[in-house]
């Protein structure tokens, strides 16, 4: 599953008979600091998610909280730098890597992705000749979202039946064009398209791309140019693999039609829209070195920075998507802050940045469900503690 689109303002009760929650870190950050993001943290919780991490970070240091269990079935706490999948923030990491191609001069962000897959999007009315990398990469191709085509029933049984099958890029990217385009970007100028639709078979593409440029897998890519040189040692790309490194929480769905929460903690699926495992420390020191200019040369980050309205991705107002990061406002706040957002079976990653990198914050939280109005109300729960983590430190 990718980044879904439930987020308002709203309330939940506890969940019956989940264990008390755990106190904050005793870090660095003075102690109302702690006790803000606790509260927060504590607030995410009694919407009805399991359990709960976030970390807020700044060059002085870092300050976390959790709130929940590692599993029902023990009652443990949240481990402190659990693992867990990040979802669609992973195309944040997919980005930069195109980025820096194209600072190299070996990748231009006009690139059709006829130039490098020749062939490779055909049929129903697509055509691989109007979709640009910039396209690609600000979710303006037009091109269908694979995630959002049928593919048998969305249930426990047929998940555990199909936790362990993988599908390839290609695979993906047939899926999607089994169907005519939303849209084809303009004719005169393609990477000038404003028109925007999310689908995560616009990253399956990016990654493509990146193939063919460097003749190297896209997570070699990623390890060496991002993961290694920030030495992000918590994260990684897992392949075919379901499994998440210990410590961890599990990953509980709620599926529609049922009100039990089923483990869906093993799961292999993944690329360069979504793969990668990390913990709240690693993302949001990738988060700052990113806005702060570590990772991309000044016009690739301004590029990346260039956003088209995207309404109706997430339940806030004023979203803007860049190449790979979203931007919104933040009431308090002149800046507004920088985003992403991930969602995968059982976790939802919600994160911000301020624009200068000098402050992050991550979260994880272990429980997704299919009932509408709860998961809104954990969303929304989750957004006010990003928000109140990062407009209590400014930051442009």
């Amino acid at each position: 599953m990718s980044r879904r689109t439930t987020m308002a303002a709203a309330a939940g009760a506890l969940l019956a008979g989940a264990a008390p929650q755990a106190a904050a870190a005793p870090h660095d950050a003075p102690g109302h600091a702690r006790h803000a993001l606790q509260a927060d943290v504590d607030a995410v919780r009694a919407t009805g998610a399991t359990g709960v991490l976030a970390e807020v970070q700044t060059a002085h240091g870092r300050t976390t909280a959790r709130a929940g269990v590692a599993d029902l079935d023990s009652g443990r706490p949240v481990p402190w730098d659990a693992y867990y999948r990040i979802g669609s923030d992973t195309k944040t990491f997919t980005a930069v890597v195109a980025l820096q191609l194209v600072g190299e001069g070996r990748l231009a962000l006009t690139d059709t992705v006829e130039r490098w897959l020749p062939g490779v999007i055909r049929g129903h009315g697509n055509d691989g000749g109007r979709i640009t990398l910039a396209n690609l990469l600000r979710q303006t191709s037009g091109l269908n979202d694979y995630v959002a085509l049928p593919e048998g029933e969305f249930t426990p049984e047929a998940y555990r039946a199909g936790r362990f099958r993988t599908h390839t890029p290609r695979e993906q990217l047939a899926a999607a064009l089994t169907k005519p385009p939303r849209w084809l970007p303009r004719r005169d100028a393609p990477a000038a398209e404003r028109r925007w639709g999310y689908a995560n078979t616009n990253y399956v593409v990016a990654g493509l791309v990146i193939e063919a440029v460097t003749g190297r897998p896209w997570a070699q890519e990623v390890h060496e140019r991002v993961i290694e040189p920030l030495g992000l040692r918590h994260t990684l790309i897992p392949g075919t693999s379901p499994y998440v490194p210990q410590p961890t929480a599990t990953a509980y769905t709620q599926f529609p039609g049922g009100t039990r929460l089923t483990d869906t903690t093993l799961a292999a699926v993944g690329g360069a829209d979504g793969a990668l495992i990390s913990t709240t420390r690693d993302h949001a020191v990738f988060l700052r070195a990113l806005m702060a200019g570590r990772l991309l040369r000044p016009a690739q980050l301004a590029a990346m920075r260039r956003t088209v309205p995207a309404e109706d991705w997430i339940r806030a107002k004023g979203v803007r998507y860049g190449l790979g990061i979203a931007w919104r406002p933040v009431a308090g706040s002149g800046s507004g802050l920088w985003f992403h957002g991930g969602t995968h079976l059982g976790v939802v990653s919600e994160s911000g940045v301020t624009g200068d990198g000098s402050r992050a914050v991550t979260t994880a939280t272990f429980t997704l469900r299919t009932d509408e109005a709860r998961q809104e109300a954990q969303d929304a729960a989750t957004l006010r503690l990003v928000d109140n983590a990062l407009r209590a430190g400014g930051g442009r």
